[in-house]
């Protein structure tokens, strides 16, 4: 994992054994991915540079996080 704390890497491990044991639910897995949606702000490349006012070749160059397969702009700051 990249540059985790020792407290998100023992969080992260907690949570996928839970989930491996089957204590989420589906609809309290869509919850978590939900809440962390709302603080990461993903944004596609095109929605990056809309958003921007910039080429989508210049939005490419921002760091790129992929989630479900997809390449998105994280934009928290």
């Amino acid at each position: 994992m990249p540059n985790l704390s020792n407290y998100e890497t023992l969080a992260l491990q907690k949570l996928g054994e839970s989930i491996h044991q089957g204590k989420w639910s589906n609809d309290g897995m869509v919850q978590l991915i939900e809440l962390i949606g709302n603080y990461l702000n993903p944004l596609s490349i095109q929605e990056y540079a809309d958003q921007h006012q910039i080429s989508y070749q210049a939005a490419r160059k921002h760091k790129q996080t992929i989630l479900f397969r997809q390449k998105f702009i994280t934009d928290n700051d």
